[in-house]
């Protein structure tokens, strides 16, 4: 038998499973059916594991492959099955209410809320973000979370991930604790320069000042310098230490428009590990909004604490074609073992397939929140 007729088999034996999956999924929408009439929840977990257990035995030797080719299939019977329990969910309505109501220019002036003070990475991801914006600077990432939950300020911008030094895990936390949506991103090129008072020798500094995210992400020139590091707030607010102190054998590590705003010189530039450095930051406002061009969404949920919880989460995107560019996850505070995760999916906000997948995994979670979907400045 030569290999065209092996392929004619496997070609016939596709065609039957085919068939097969038609049919099945054809009772499976008739269950479905069945479990709206008597009120019946979607998912049947004791089910499904006797069945995984009984289909598993009829191959020991491919039990593996088995299991994981009718967990996939029970997958898709269960998204089927929620598309026609619940056509629509209050969540799917919320979204499309928003981008219906969303302006569809997005704003050129707003009162902003950034940490850290004037010439901050997050001033300069404000301007990109807004044309006009008139800042509002806070000592932390709380206080603008804060600002913008008060009402003080309706926008504000945090930094949450760094291409080199990786999550701003202190952001993520703050998450937990603070209701907001995100209406836009910005990647904003990070350079770090060596500034100090005019006249002095890099061989005479001692002490260096600037945010811990700078300080990991030029870690490798200050092993060359064996300088002390001292972790403050801000760059800025590091410029602006060197700049007000009376000492002369300190520098800081902080962008090239804190050079010019406070006066220092650059002892040195471009001093990040990495020339391809970038800060994602996000802009967030206590209404939900969805400009135009909104083409990533986030969201923040957690799950059951047992075995398959996030694979049920994962092959729901898998299922419905969205690609998933970001999964970060942090301790709950005060909840051992359990953790809250973030998700950013990259598909268009009024793709069907997102909205299918906000309808069912709300009933695979714990506790799920949609962020936000936005476009992202670039």
């Amino acid at each position: 038998m030569d290999l065209q007729e092996f392929r004619r088999q496997i070609d016939n034996i596709d065609d039957d499973i085919i068939r097969l999956f038609q049919q099945r999924m054809d009772i499976s929408a008739e269950i479905a059916q069945y479990k709206k009439q008597n009120n019946m929840p979607v998912y049947d977990p004791a089910r499904e594991r006797q069945k995984l257990f009984d289909l598993s035995g009829k191959d020991p030797g491919r039990s593996a492959y088995i299991t994981a080719l009718y967990s996939l299939i029970f997958e898709l019977s269960r998204a089927d099955q929620e598309r026609i329990l619940n056509p629509e969910s209050e969540l799917a309505i919320k979204i499309q209410n928003a981008v219906r109501n969303t302006d569809a220019i997005f704003p050129e002036r707003a009162t902003v809320a950034c940490q850290g003070t004037e010439g901050a990475y997050s001033q300069l991801a404000a301007q990109k973000i807004f044309k006009l914006p008139n800042i509002l600077y806070f000592n932390t990432f709380e206080g603008v979370f804060s600002a913008v939950d008060s009402g003080l300020c309706p926008y504000g911008i945090l930094p949450l991930e760094n291409s080199t030094a990786g999550s701003i895990n202190q952001v993520y936390d703050l998450m937990m604790s603070y209701p907001f949506s995100i209406i836009k991103s910005a990647r904003l090129k990070i350079d770090h320069c060596l500034l100090a008072k005019e006249n002095i020798n890099m061989s005479k500094v001692k002490e260096i000042f600037s945010h811990e995210q700078a300080v990991a992400q030029c870690s490798g020139f200050l092993k060359t310098l064996g300088c002390k590091v001292t972790v403050c707030e801000n760059t800025a607010i590091a410029a602006r230490i060197v700049s007000e102190s009376p000492r002369n054998d300190i520098a800081a590590l902080s962008s090239r428009n804190c050079a010019e705003l406070y006066g220092l010189c650059r002892l040195a530039e471009s001093v990040q590990d990495h020339g391809n450095n970038y800060t994602r930051f996000i802009c967030v406002s206590k209404s939900l909004a969805i400009y135009p061009g909104a083409d990533k969404t986030s969201l923040m949920l957690t799950i059951p604490h047992k075995p398959g919880s996030l694979y049920h989460i994962l092959s729901r995107f898998y299922i419905h074609g969205i690609n998933l560019i970001k999964l970060e996850s942090r301790p709950i505070p005060d909840r051992d073992f359990e953790f809250m995760f973030y998700f950013d999916l990259e598909t268009p906000v009024y793709s069907p397939e997102l909205i299918q997948v906000m309808r069912e995994l709300d009933d695979l979670c714990d506790e799920f929140y949609y962020l936000g979907s936005y476009p992202e400045a670039v």
